[in-house]
């Protein structure tokens, strides 16, 4: 059993677990969910959106411009390998 390293990062996993909630979030929304600055969150982005994981949309409300994530349906894949990995050794009997 393999835990995917690219959802495994502690902040990656906290990334791909909001995402797998709502359709899409704002870049803002996500980083002040998740406490952590702009440019670790753009850190973490490339990395799964390099990977097809997650799909970046810019666009602005008003003057103002604005990023979106989604996860795309390779995202969503790999999230619930993810989740089954981990249940598949937390629920494997001891001994």
């Amino acid at each position: 059993m393999n835990l995917d390293p690219l959802i495994h990062a502690p902040t990656r996993l906290a990334i791909v677990s909001l995402l797998a909630a709502v359709d899409e979030a704002e870049f803002a929304f996500v980083r002040d969910q998740l406490e952590i600055s702009d440019s670790v969150l753009s850190k973490h982005i490339g990395t799964l959106e390099a990977a097809h994981y997650v799909e970046v949309r810019k666009g602005h409300v008003g003057k103002r411009p604005r990023t979106w994530l989604k996860l795309t349906q390779h995202g969503h894949v790999a999230f619930t390998s993810y989740v089954d990995t981990l249940r598949g050794i937390l629920n494997r009997p001891l001994g």
